[in-house]
């Protein structure tokens, strides 16, 4: 498992103590909590709790008080041993814990008794000067989301998709918060799809440069397929993203999940609404992405027929002097005009005016 690579800091700018592990702290990518543990945090009514806490105290600190509090622990890239600890603490089921420490998940909602397991697929989009046959247009992470009565465990795969300003922005309006773990599970699914409507507007940029090089009357420019198909399989990593979330938030926003708060369920059917509108888009680039490949494939063979065409016109006019110098050349002793001193003009006129009038037919028809 890869190690963390980036440090999150508290978001007020307080480091959370957490139970130490002896790990390698000279590692560049180590967090500087020495474990894959980035942020750990009580919250009572929607409002953060003062004090540095590991995940042990802030969980008993939680439920030592009664009223809607939780905890929230956030984690990057755990291996199975430093996860461990955390599994035990709050009862989760081995198969969930195995797909958290093993990324390449696809997305989606699993239930195990109280807690609910949701699998997100994270995308940012790179930046590059040029679309190549190789370029990286999409990247791809996950986050991993355990919410049960008082706790949410957020484990997060990538170097990008951090959570930290979400922290934020959620801890900004504790009337939000304070609805509880379902209220962090909605914030983020509604981040991870607003990313994908960023994502899907980038690459409809690429796709219209693509499409411009593909139809550009311009000598010497045209689309290249190699370029066509690398931005149809970076594509294909958003839409593998995007398609199967759409059972699960149908899941959060019915009647059949009583963990959800009954005020978030609606909020997760507006997210519904985005993920559709990102579907439809990423359906739709796959469909013109289609067109355009074989719009450029029938240029190629446009072009290929062009050629054919030219070389068979030259060749048709050449075979008229190459026949008539084959004639000539069979040194019979009885051949018409040999002694006729116009003979070798009038053989070159011949010839001349033959393959004039055969260019001048295939310049007629567009062959040459």
């Amino acid at each position: 498992m890869r190690n963390l690579r980036k440090a999150i800091q508290h978001p007020l700018g307080r480091p959370e103590n957490v139970a130490v592990r002896k790990v390698d702290l000279s590692h560049p990518a180590r967090s500087p909590l020495g474990t894959a543990v980035v942020n750990c945090a009580a919250y009572r009514h929607g409002v953060r709790q003062d004090g540095h806490r590991s995940p042990e105290e802030a969980l008993a600190y939680v439920r030592r008080r009664p009223g809607r509090g939780f905890v929230w622990i956030g984690l990057h890239e755990p291996d199975e041993a430093e996860f461990e600890g955390i599994a035990d603490l709050f009862g989760l089921h081995p198969l969930a814990v195995e797909d958290a420490v093993h990324a390449h998940q696809r997305p989606k909602l699993d239930r195990y008794d109280d807690t609910l397991f949701m699998v997100l697929k994270t995308v940012r989009y790179v930046e590059h000067a040029q679309l190549t046959a190789t370029s990286e247009v999409v990247e791809t992470g996950e986050i991993m989301i355990f919410i049960g009565k008082d706790f949410v465990v957020t484990v997060r795969h990538g170097g990008h998709g951090s959570l930290g300003p979400l922290r934020e922005q959620l801890e900004a309006d504790p009337e939000h918060l304070a609805k509880g773990p379902s209220a962090v599970l909605h914030a983020i699914a509604d981040h991870v799809v607003d990313h994908y409507l960023d994502v899907s507007e980038a690459v409809r940029d690429d796709i219209d440069e693509v499409e411009l090089s593909v139809f550009a009357d311009i000598p010497g420019r045209g689309g290249d397929p190699g370029q066509i198909y690398q931005l149809k399989r970076e594509l294909m990593e958003l839409k593998r993203a995007v398609a199967p979330l759409d059972r699960p938030l149908q899941q959060l926003s019915e009647n059949g999940l009583p963990i959800i708060d009954p005020d978030i369920r609606r909020y997760f059917r507006d997210v519904a609404d985005h993920l559709s509108r990102v579907s439809d888009q990423v359906t739709g680039y796959d469909a013109l992405i289609d067109s355009i490949l074989q719009a450029n494939l029938a240029q190629v063979t446009v072009a290929q027929n062009e050629d054919m065409r030219k070389i068979t016109s030259w060749a048709a006019i050449i075979a008229v002097p190459t026949m008539v110098c084959g004639v000539y050349g069979m040194n019979f002793e009885h051949m018409p005009e040999l002694g006729w001193s116009f003979g070798y003009p009038l053989v070159w006129a011949v010839i001349l005016v033959s393959c004039f009038l055969l260019y001048r037919g295939f310049r007629r028809n567009g062959w040459l």
